[in-house]
């Protein structure tokens, strides 16, 4: 996994994305280079019967993205910057041994991801069936007490793109699919 990757924290802005084309053609012409492009990323949420996890604001799940082959163990929480995320070889052994330990797969999520580094940022361009599109700008650290700066990094960077206050996203992933799914906005 890149070194774009490593880091306890994430400092992240989400934002709508009007017009995709145009943003990526932008990013490519001020030299973003290329991670995965066009793939499809499936994730499977774990949490005991219970909702144990939810209710520590821990999300588990488990990422395979196609056809790029990455395969991921990811824990977000319980602060809304943390993030931990292992490589592994093998998804549907990973789910059996969560299945076995007691937890259950509540919900399940797929995606297109394109992923580019613009130099210390990665970048994601997200489309979400009868969603819409989004663009994700992000940068790890170990280092809690850097978030604030590098959020404000992140956001002199989309304001460059054309980015502003008005399109961005609070909600996570899952977050805006469970709306959907019950049928809220």
């Amino acid at each position: 996994m890149s070194e774009h990757f490593v880091g306890q924290y994430e400092a992240e802005i989400k934002f709508r994305l009007p017009d995709p084309n145009r943003f990526l053609q932008r990013i490519m012409a001020d030299g973003a280079e290329v991670f995965t492009e066009n793939n499809t990323e499936k994730n499977d949420f774990f949490d005991m019967p219970d909702g144990q996890l939810a209710q520590q604001g821990i999300s588990l799940s488990v990422r395979e993205m196609f056809p790029s082959g990455i395969k991921l163990w990811i824990v977000k929480g319980p602060g809304s910057s943390e993030c931990k995320a292992i490589n592994i070889e093998d998804c549907a052994h990973v789910k059996n041994m969560l299945t076995t330990l007691g937890y259950q797969c509540y919900f399940a999520t797929s995606k297109q991801r394109s992923i580019y580094f613009l130099g210390d940022v990665h970048i994601t361009i997200d489309y979400l069936e009868g969603i819409g599109w989004f663009a994700e700008f992000a940068i790890m650290t170990d280092t809690l007490s850097l978030l604030p700066q590098l959020t404000q990094q992140l956001m002199s960077l989309a304001q460059q793109y054309d980015f502003n206050d008005t399109l961005i996203e609070t909600r996570s992933y899952k977050q805006i699919q469970l709306a959907r799914r019950n049928g809220e906005q």
